[in-house]
């Protein structure tokens, strides 16, 4: 199946929390298929805050979409992540933003994410990878609703990117 992931990170060296992150999925059996650019985001919910990396990913997996989930919460206690505060600095976060066409919800897991249609932290990158991408609920293509949001947080792309 083709997952759609956002990784973010503002605690520590950033780059290196995506990348590692990364490296653990593929050990876990996720495909790494194409990466969007490296963008330095400014805080959304929580503002008094480091600003972030994010970056998303489009993956393969035999996994179904419940079973990659706990791969992802896996990856992320591994790596040390604690939830200080919802909301708040992270070591590293990995969401499933699309399970192609696939809609779930379920207490701990909803699919496609709740809020990428008004996250330009989400919609920026994906529209980078995927534009032509359509989310399963609002069946809209992603570029359109990179055009149409109302988001205003800043969105930075990081020049001269290296991979780890």
């Amino acid at each position: 199946m083709k997952y759609f992931l956002c990784l973010g990170s503002n605690l520590g060296d950033r780059a290196k929390n995506l990348e590692r992150a990364l490296v653990l999925l593929e050990e876990a059996g996720v495909k790494i298929v194409q990466r969007s650019s490296l963008y330095e985001t400014q805080p959304v919910d929580l503002a008094s805050q480091p600003w972030f990396y994010n970056q998303v990913v489009e993956a393969e997996s035999t996994l179904s979409a419940h079973n990659l989930f706990g791969v992802i919460k896996n990856i992320e206690k591994r790596m040390g992540r604690k939830v200080l505060h919802p909301k708040g600095p992270r070591l590293i976060d990995v969401d499933i933003l699309l399970a192609e066409e696939n809609v779930v919800q379920t207490e701990e897991l909803v699919i496609p994410h709740p809020r990428l249609d008004r996250r330009n932290f989400v919609l920026i990158p994906l529209n980078e990878i995927s534009p032509q991408s359509v989310h399963p609920l609002l069946r809209e293509k992603i570029e359109d609703l990179c055009r149409k949001s109302k988001d205003t947080s800043l969105v930075k792309k990081i020049e001269n990117q290296e991979r780890i």
